[in-house]
């Protein structure tokens, strides 16, 4: 039986900007529900860089994304917002009081009075290597372009692929899950945390990890589950090896993905806003963060935080029109709780 979730804003997207957006909304005791078609909250800031320094978020000289993330999640606590993670929302349909429905790719169906798009520079999807029939072995048949759930891959032989943060820290963790891991890697350094690629090369001097670099995952083998792939050095060499589970981790490539189709103005596959509140071209959506465009846009998360001050503020006025809302200051009034 699918969830139906009933709230007062939904923000889809859980990135920064989505994730202060319920902050927002909740000094103006507005429920939020937030979707994500990635399996955790932070966006590119977990997915593809959590250990990457951030040095432009007022009052952090420097902090890390994925501890930014962390600060953002205890930050909106007092508010209970609640989540549906690992879903993409597809449909979108407004009612006649002005209120809206929106269903995901698994049926969940979220019931709003306003909609804010926070979906960075929109949907991600993998990028996925130029491999002859790897989607034959997709949807779990033993190929991954993400870790939704380390137990998958339980004492399975895995091969990863990849050189940034995402295969490092993978590879680090699936060591002590897996019962034979190997990385391979094009280039003899990688992309990812410098901390990361030391450990990753200890667990290989430690024979915890297969380290395979100069080479790529050229071909995948198996009947209806994958069974082997071949690694091919680039000096032409070839190993063909057995495997149980293929993960490439090549980053994530964006997509404006549905919400192009739900009428909103667009110019350059970004959505349109009026920078009094960050709506869009239909009353009672609202765009923010890297996924909407204005005269004089710059994609900051700095700039998207005061976008999600002022769409909190034009959704309350969408959704109470005759109501009179008092700015409080938090220095004065402190954070309320819902």
């Amino acid at each position: 039986m699918h969830a139906t979730i009933s709230t007062d804003i939904c923000i889809i997207g859980a990135g920064p900007v989505g994730l202060f957006a319920v902050f927002e909304a909740g000094l103006l005791k507005l429920r939020c529900h937030v979707v994500d078609a990635l399996p955790q909250v932070g966006g590119q800031l977990s997915e593809i860089y959590p250990k990457k320094p951030i040095y432009d978020i007022p009052g952090y000289p420097e902090v890390l994304a994925g501890d930014l993330v962390q600060n953002l999640m205890r930050q909106i606590e007092p508010f209970h917002p609640t989540f549906t993670l690992g879903e993409r929302v597809e449909s979108f349909e407004k009612l006649e009081d002005g209120s809206f429905v929106l269903t995901t790719t698994d049926g969940t169906e979220i019931r709003c009075k306003a909609i804010a798009i926070a979906g960075g520079l929109g949907s991600f999807e993998p990028r996925k290597p130029a491999i002859e029939e790897l989607e034959k072995y997709e949807g779990g048949k033993g190929v991954y372009y993400m870790v939704r759930d380390p137990e998958t891959f339980r004492d399975q032989r895995i091969v990863i692929a990849g050189g940034g943060d995402s295969a490092l820290d993978w590879t680090i963790f699936l060591a002590n899950v897996a019962k034979e891991v190997t990385l391979v890697h094009r280039g003899t350094t990688f992309r990812g945390a410098a901390d990361s690629a030391e450990k990753v090369k200890a667990l290989h001097e430690a024979g915890k990890v297969n380290l395979v670099l100069s080479s790529n995952v050229t071909h995948v083998h198996g009947q209806e589950q994958l069974e082997a792939v071949t690694i091919t050095a680039n000096d032409g060499s070839t190993n063909t090896i057995t495997v149980d589970s293929f993960i490439p981790l090549f980053g994530l490539t964006p997509k404006l993905g549905p919400i192009g189709e739900w009428g909103l103005e667009l110019e350059d596959d970004a959505v349109k806003v009026n920078t009094l509140d960050y709506s869009t071209s239909v009353p009672g959506v609202y765009a923010i963060g890297d996924i909407n465009t204005y005269p004089g846009k710059l994609k900051l998360i700095l700039c998207g935080f005061h976008e999600a001050a002022l769409m909190a503020q034009g959704a309350y006025k969408y959704m109470y029109p005759d109501k009179k809302y008092v700015l409080k200051y938090t220095t004065v009034n402190g954070v309320p709780t819902l």
